[in-house]
């Protein structure tokens, strides 16, 4: 399975044109020719600071996924099928939950 990192940051979105005015003070974005102004709370500031953090988090577990691969190639790697139906299940349940709200 082929695992796509396709997701797209928000942050680029938001920091254009963006000046900080100090801790918990909120951000004002001007554009040029209108003169309309934004203003963003804290919570985007820390939205920023997360997808930042996210963007150097990688999305796998490089060494987990080398230690499995091993764990194959050695013949030591078992699959619980009792396990698997469960979280099968579990899964088909939630996204039949969130079709439902």
């Amino acid at each position: 399975m082929k695992i796509d990192n396709s997701v797209k940051s928000v942050g680029g979105a938001i920091n254009g044109g963006t000046t900080r005015s100090g801790k918990g003070a909120a951000t004002t974005a001007s554009s040029g020719s209108s003169g309309e102004s934004v203003q963003l709370s804290p919570l985007a500031s820390q939205m920023q600071a997360i997808d930042a953090g996210m963007a150097n988090t990688p999305v796998v577990d490089a060494k987990h996924v080398a230690a499995i691969r091993q764990a194959i190639a050695d013949g030591l790697f078992k699959v619980n099928p009792d396990v698997v139906a469960d979280h099968l299940l579990a899964t088909a349940r939630e996204l039949l939950q969130s079709r439902q709200n």
